[in-house]
């Protein structure tokens, strides 16, 4: 699998942008705030209908347009494929698939994966539940459309929820109506809990390994799910917490609260009592982990971004990250090349990135 061009149009700083790629190793450099970013994020974008810093389409539209377009053309097992996406500022994005208009945003899934690794990425075992959960959905989301069909019914039902409970709060005689909001929202979060398990079952088998190399063998590391609802099912934890969710008129218990758990070896949760290297450590050895697992599920490569990584790890890191990546296609942004010259790292083509345009590529 490997992208083989993109084009932009008033994608945020970019009025216009025609770039094609090699299939092995890209590099797009220059100093920050140029645009580099912008084009992982317009590729994230283009094979998941997200963007990976989470802004609205709005945001991403150049000033003064209305609309911005995307178009991205897949080669996946000898067959093209063009994804176009049109950017809307006051309604929802429109997306066709060789020229085709798709109905909903899940039929794009499957046909390109990314693997996104940012800065950010190295801060997601100290930082909040809510990046870790984050983590999980986004993968899934591109590895399984059921899943990502569940969870928009459970947001769906949450948002619905939350409003109803604080309606209730001012007008007591709603509370009968919460339970038919409770049952959906059961039924859809235990399909989400048992995915998200497997999911985390399956990291395990691979990380192990990974963290171990990092390592030198020095530590181990584990991952656990930990549920919001303790022992009881998510039906019982909405009932017994029925009078705290009216009080705080939001939903508190439920897949939206739950975390992953990083256990070192000797029982120490890393997230509370790691080192910032063993932190870093662990959230690279679960990035890694992430690119083996979707090379398993999809039986191909997908393609990683990686934004200005290496400047945050140190050598040890670094040369094991470039040594893992040498058989997917890779799209590299960095402020300079010494990096990779020093690392006598293969680099298949160059982009220099400047304000908004390419002003160099060989």
């Amino acid at each position: 699998m490997v992208i083989k061009s993109l084009k932009l149009k008033n994608y945020r700083n970019y009025d216009l942008l025609d770039l094609n790629f090699d299939p092995d190793t890209n590099i797009l450099y220059g100093d920050n705030a140029q645009g580099k970013t912008n084009i992982l994020e317009a590729l994230y974008l283009s094979g998941t209908t997200k963007s990976h810093r989470g802004t609205k389409d709005r945001d991403i539209i150049q000033f003064g347009y209305d609309e911005s377009h995307i178009e991205t053309t897949v080669e996946k097992r000898g067959v093209t494929f063009q994804i176009d996406m049109h950017l809307k500022k006051n309604s929802p994005k429109g997306i066709a698939i060789d020229k085709v208009p798709i109905r909903r945003a899940g039929e794009l899934f499957g046909i390109v994966n990314f693997v996104f690794f940012s800065p950010e990425d190295l801060n997601i075992i100290k930082e909040g539940p809510s990046g870790r959960r984050r983590f999980i959905d986004l993968e899934l989301s591109q590895l399984d459309k059921i899943y990502l069909s569940n969870l928009s019914n459970y947001n769906r039902v949450i948002n619905q929820r939350n409003s109803l409970l604080k309606d209730i709060y001012a007008q007591n005689h709603l509370v009968d109506t919460l339970d038919i909001w409770d049952m959906q929202l059961a039924a859809y979060g235990m399909k989400i809990l048992e995915r998200r398990k497997e999911f985390i079952e399956q990291i395990n088998k691979i990380i192990s390994g990974i963290h171990s190399k990092l390592t030198g063998g020095r530590e181990s590391i584990s991952l656990s799910y930990e549920e919001s609802t303790g022992n009881m099912s998510l039906e019982e934890a909405l009932r017994r917490y029925r009078e705290r969710d009216i009080r705080m008129k939001s939903t508190t218990v439920g897949p939206h609260r739950d975390d992953i758990c990083f256990n070192a070896g000797n029982g120490i949760d890393i997230r509370k009592f790691g080192s910032q290297g063993q932190q870093r450590t662990a959230a690279l050895s679960l990035k890694l982990s992430e690119i083996e697992l979707v090379k398993e599920e999809i039986k191909d490569t997908p393609i990683l971004l990686l934004d200005d990584v290496l400047s945050e790890l140190d050598k040890h890191r670094q040369n094991y990250l470039l040594d893992t990546i040498h058989d997917i296609q890779t799209i590299i942004t960095c402020t300079g090349l010494d990096e990779f010259v020093n690392h006598r790292f293969s680099i298949n083509r160059i982009f220099h990135i400047r304000n908004g345009h390419v002003v160099n590529a060989n």
